[in-house]
Formats: structure tokens, sequence, C-alpha cells
């Protein structure tokens, strides 16, 4: 039932009528969502109080691009928009750092800001904080609107969430006016107005043409490489992977963001012979991944002399041919891909050539054994590969522990681990992470000597 800014002891002739916070929470609630990251603060202190009055999670945080982040994040947990939402001019412009950054990682967010009325900042009269935050937002997201009239608050909503979630998904800003939120409709209308988005990520199902051309160069490789990243674990298709994988045969290298989609113990993964494998490959598979810095472009030093042919598995064509030539382009979302090449591949696919994936799996066996030691029995101070040493005790003992932490290595920490949780079994199994500030009184001690006292507690 559609929330109404009146009392229900009006007389009953009288129009019922709704309000622009009202059809704000009505349109998130329509859509699925319900929870809304953000720091409270004018022009949209009740709008939080309000959506949490009707349900709606609100986590508050101390500051804007902490907010931002968590939506963010949570947006390419869920495959649903992560909403942030922030007072205006400091508060858009902290959260609008989180909201750039959403953008570059392609997770579906939406920035939602309060602002200063438009006759005021166009004519630079001195509002409160008096910025034109959509001019300043396009440039830095995948897309912008401002809604003026209570009527259009569905309909920006909808191309808010549409804009962050189909494609490629990415950051999108949504400037609401302080005065568009007191704005009074009748509530019928109202109700009317709002959007249900249906099929806002539809699938893209690649070419036939497509799919034969990369499958015939996946079958003339000698020393074939697949790639697994972030689109990839995005997808959430992480059964046909798996399958695409173990048909194949071929050695996979994943990226930090794609840990967990196979075991780092699987027995095809390359990640200890990273090296080896980007320099010796002749074709390479990329599954959701994109040959950006994290891949040295695809050239240069770390992919050796070595001639090579790639393959591309990407929503977005214009990431084609971005940094080297792609011989065999598949567009499309990495679901449908990944599907589209299991079926084409059929039963009788030959497996990969039995010399390189035994020269990658003894590589990455003397790599293990000549740095397992050192980096596992390293006390102090306690790196990244020390303190995954610990967890990964920690969670083989206590499986339902919580990973508290602060910091970007949170995320990978939490990757790298849950291949143990996840050994021997086949479907993915997620990790349970709170992330939570350093410095409360429970927190997990982030010190090195405090971190291992309370791990051997």
């Amino acid at each position: 039932m559609l929330n109404t800014a009146t009392k229900t002891d009006a007389p009953a002739d009288q129009q019922e009528l709704t309000d622009g916070f009202h059809l704000v929470i009505d349109a998130l609630k329509l859509n699925g969502i319900n929870t809304i990251y953000g720091v409270p603060g004018i022009p949209i202190t009740d709008l939080g109080r309000m959506a949490q009055a009707e349900g709606i999670r609100v986590i508050s945080f101390r500051h804007e691009q902490n907010a931002g982040n968590a939506a963010a994040i949570a947006g390419f947990l869920t495959k649903k928009p992560g909403v942030c939402l922030t007072v205006s001019a400091p508060g858009f412009l902290n959260g609008l750092t989180a909201l750039a950054n959403a953008t570059t990682n392609c997770f579906p967010m939406i920035l939602i800001s309060g602002s200063s009325e438009r006759e005021i900042v166009d004519l630079q009269q001195g509002d409160y904080e008096e910025m034109d935050q959509l001019a300043i937002a396009k440039p830095l997201c995948k897309a912008a609107f401002r809604v003026l009239h209570a009527v259009d608050i569905g309909i920006g909503l909808a191309r808010a969430i549409r804009a962050a979630m189909s494609g490629r998904p990415g950051g999108v800003y949504l400037d609401l006016p302080g005065k568009l939120l007191g704005q009074v409709m009748n509530a019928e209308a109202g109700a009317k107005s709002l959007v249900k988005v249906i099929d806002a990520a539809p699938a893209q199902i690649p070419a036939p043409s497509a799919i034969k051309r990369a499958l015939d160069v996946f079958k003339s490789a000698k020393r074939p490489l697949i790639i697994l990243g972030k689109g990839a674990a995005y997808a959430q298709a992480d059964d046909d992977i798996r399958a695409l994988v173990e048909k194949s045969g071929v050695p996979f290298l994943p990226m930090s963001m794609a840990k967990g989609l196979l075991p780092d113990l699987h027995p095809q993964c390359a990640g200890a012979a990273r090296s080896t494998v980007l320099k010796d490959a002749d074709v390479v598979m990329l599954i959701g991944a994109r040959l950006n810095w994290l891949l040295s472009h695809g050239k240069g030093k770390s992919w050796g002399d070595q001639p090579k042919k790639f393959i591309q598995l990407d929503i977005e064509p214009k990431e084609m041919d971005s940094n080297v030539e792609i011989a065999a382009p598949v567009v499309g979302d990495i679901a449908s891909c990944v599907t589209a090449l299991l079926e084409a591949m059929g039963a009788n696919w030959q497996a990969a050539p039995a010399d390189w994936v035994n020269s990658v799996k003894s590589k990455r066996e003397e790599n293990i054994a000549k740095m397992a030691p050192r980096l596992m029995n390293n006390k102090a101070p306690m790196d990244y590969h020390g303190a995954l040493g610990a967890l990964r005790t920690v969670i083989k003992e206590r499986p339902d522990a919580i990973l508290v932490n602060e910091g970007a290595n949170t995320l990978d920490l939490a990757r790298g681990i849950i291949d143990i949780r996840q050994a021997g079994a086949r479907g993915r199994r997620r990790l349970s992470l709170r992330l939570l500030r350093h410095g409360g009184r429970d927190h997990l001690p982030l010190q090195p000597a405090g971190l291992r006292r309370h791990l051997q507690q």
C-alpha cells in the first residue's frame, strides 16, 4: 500500500495526498531496494528517517566515501544497485569519489544526493551549499539525472536503476533538490507514476559466428591459458565457468576479484605460476577480464616475446582492441557467452596439450615448495601472506568465523581463503564478511601482535 503524507482522520471527501519523500521510498521498495548506505543531514535527514520507518535498512557511516564504497561492493555482490544517500555539496563530493570508483570498476551503484534549488544555483545567488552537482557528476559516472517534479520520481529512479545495471554496470547519479521532497500530489496519481523496472540487465547473446571463431582459435593453441576476471565473478555463472575450465583442461589464472570462482587448490589453477603462463602462453582466453594495468595492458616484459592470440569475452564492444589486437572478440554477457561456448564445444572436446599442462603443474609445485615456507612462517611483520596463512587455520577450525578488517585488503583476503571452505565441493560458498571501521572496542585488532593473539584464542 502506498504511504501517504496525510492522516487517516481526514474528512472522507478530502483528497488523499502523498509527497516526494514517500514517493522516493515507495519507488525504492517497488524495485526491491531495501538497504541505503549514507550519512544523514540536510536536506535528506527526513528521507532516511522515513525510509527506516517503512522497513528500509539505513546504514549510517561517518564519511560518505565509505558509505559509497559499501554501496558499490553491495551492488557487485548482489547484482542490484547499491544506493548511497548523501547531503548536498561536501557530502555529494565525498560520495562522488566512491561513485567514480564504482564506474571505473563496473559496480552497479546509485548516488542519491540532496541539492540546492535550481533557480538559485543557476543564478549563483548564494544558496546553502550551492553547487551544480549534476554538471560535476556527469563526467565521472555512467549516467546522471535530476528530478524536479514529484510525478517524475518514479521515472527518475527507474532510469537510474536501468543505467546502473544494463550492459557494463556502473555508477549513476540521481539529483534530488530539497524542494522536490516536500512536493505534494494526489496519492493515487503518485502511485501510478511509480515504475517497476523489468529486466534491467537483459541477456546479451553472443553471435554464433563469434563463438565459432573463438573456439577455432582456442582449439589451435599449443599453450592455452584462461584468465578469469571480475566480470566472471559478477556474472554468478560459477557452475558453467567451472564446467568450461574443466572441459577444456586449460590452466586458469584468477584475477584478485575472481578468487573463489574456483579454489586456488584446483589442479588447473596457475596462480602460483603466473609469470610463467603469462610469458609462455600462445592463446589467452579472457573471461570478464580487461587488459588493463593489472595485466600490464597485455604487452611488455610480463607477457614475454612469445606471439599471442587473445580471445576476449566481454559485454562491452568498445573493450575489444583497447590495448592489443583481439583475434576472437565475443561480445555478450558472461553467462550467455560461457553457455554458448560450452554448447559449441560438445562432448568430445580435445583436452589441452599434456606437455603444456604438465609443465605448468611442475612450475606451480616448484614455486609453492620454494615460497610457501618463507611466506607462511614470516612472523614479523604480519604481511598479506602471513595473515592469509593464519586466517586459513582459523577458517578450517571455525567455518562460521567472521572476518573483520578495514581497507582494500579485506576482499582480497576473503577471496584468498574461500578455497579452504569449498575444497572438494562443487558449489561456490560465499564467505561471510563484516566490514567495520578500525577503532571500536569489539573490533579485531589490526596490529600484527594483537591479531596473532586474537587468532590464538
